[in-house]
């Protein structure tokens, strides 16, 4: 599959992070010639913030993390890609706990300190022994993650991506970092996505804690990003927290907040600019909506109009289509307060097109890569800004042909 034109030019040089350990393992699951397992091996000082699917469908890998998030410590975590553990009933949750057994023993753990995330296709049973035949080998290869193994390890949990995820963010002027990796290109929208994203840090940060930056983080980035609007049964997002730098929230906590925010955004962009057949990165900024629940709300609508984002695909400044997303968000607006940019062209105010507007500045902007729409509603404070992507016929050829 050619790679995504808004891909980034290389893959970060991410540093290792104190009392983590990496491995990646081939099990031929789905596909052939590449790995598609991932084990991390962690601390026992370790503690994790999790995320997840808000879909009422959602996988036994979900189902098992959410039950055991708020625990006082995670040793581990197993990534498998090509087969979701969605909608599989009795079996699923029979793989999940026996791959928790297998790792649990191997490195003397608890199973409820073992976290799982599964993704791929749904419905499709499958035996554990596709996951726990390639333990042993996952375990030799196990070390720290240097810069090529984060690179391994972002491509063994991609489905239908068309390059690998990472980023990093030092921690103010510390030696601590925050680091992470991320999939998704397809099924990704706000109240996340199928996607999944694991970072670390190697300060000292309790559950509590580290659940709540979390939720704050994801909020910002994985919950304003949007690809086709559809919610997956598998998105994860999990925050480790090793604690090996000896390093205590207590003194980086606003620098600790800004590099998770800078790695958790950075690899939503990133999923966004690998949707499915994109070939245009967009911001949607919604500003003077009645607050900022509302302003979301508008926000997604015009990210997930397909008239709009064709539109942009298209390189075609019909902004009446982006008038037709605000109006039937449910949210309160006034025709003739609203005004709509494309790129620094205002195109629309007082309830028509604006008089100043120049069709060929607004197509001009539509013809790079990085396209802005900016809608001011005109009647309070609240602000928001969601990411998607254009939609082609590229998205209808890799979804025709995913299971082919």
């Amino acid at each position: 599959m050619p790679v995504s034109p808004l891909a980034p030019p290389s893959f970060p040089k991410v540093p290792s992070i104190g009392g983590v350990q990496f491995a990646v393992a081939a099990s031929g699951m789905r596909y052939s010639g590449r790995h598609d397992l991932f084990l991390a091996v962690l601390p026992p000082s370790t503690t994790v913030g999790g995320v997840f699917t808000q879909s009422l469908c959602p996988s036994a890998p979900v189902e098992w993390c959410k039950d055991r998030i708020r625990g006082e410590s995670a040793r581990a975590l197993l990534c498998n890609a090509g087969n979701a553990n969605a909608f599989t009933g009795s079996a699923g949750f029979e793989v999940v706990g026996s791959c928790a057994n297998v790792v649990a023993d191997l490195f003397s753990l608890s199973p409820d300190e073992v976290f799982l995330a599964s993704t791929g296709v749904i419905g499709e049973p499958f035996d554990s022994s596709v996951i726990t035949d390639h333990m042993a080998a996952l375990a030799d290869g196990l070390g720290p993650p240097n810069p090529d193994m984060w690179e391994q390890a972002a491509n063994a949990i991609r489905t239908t991506d068309t390059f690998p995820k990472g980023f990093y963010s030092r921690i103010g002027d510390s030696e601590s970092y925050v680091a992470g990796i991320a999939k998704g290109s397809g099924m990704i929208a706000p109240s996340m996505a199928t996607m999944l994203a694991f970072i670390f840090t190697d300060l000292e940060i309790s559950q509590r804690e580290l659940q709540a930056f979390t939720e704050r983080s994801v909020d910002k980035s994985f919950n304003s990003i949007t690809v086709d609007s559809d919610t997956s049964t598998s998105d994860t997002v999990l925050t480790f927290a090793t604690g090996e730098s000896g390093n205590s929230i207590e003194s980086h906590r606003l620098d600790f907040e800004v590099a998770l925010d800078e790695v958790m955004l950075g690899l939503a962009h990133q999923i966004v600019r690998d949707g499915e057949g994109a070939t245009k990165f967009i911001e949607i900024t919604v500003t003077g909506a009645e607050d900022d629940v509302a302003a979301k709300a508008i926000a997604k609508s015009v990210a997930n109009s397909p008239l709009v984002k064709t539109a942009v695909a298209a390189e075609d400044a019909n902004w009446g289509r982006i008038v037709m997303a605000v109006g039937k968000a449910g949210e309160l607006a006034e025709r003739d307060k609203l005004k709509i940019w494309i790129g620094d062209e205002l195109v629309a105010e007082q309830g028509m097109q604006s008089a100043t507007y120049d069709e060929s500045r607004a197509s001009a902007h539509l013809a790079g890569q990085d396209i802005s729409i900016q809608v001011d509603v005109g009647i309070g404070n609240g602000d928001s800004t969601i990411w998607t992507c254009d939609l082609t016929h590229g998205y209808i050829d890799i979804n025709a042909g995913y299971r082919s």
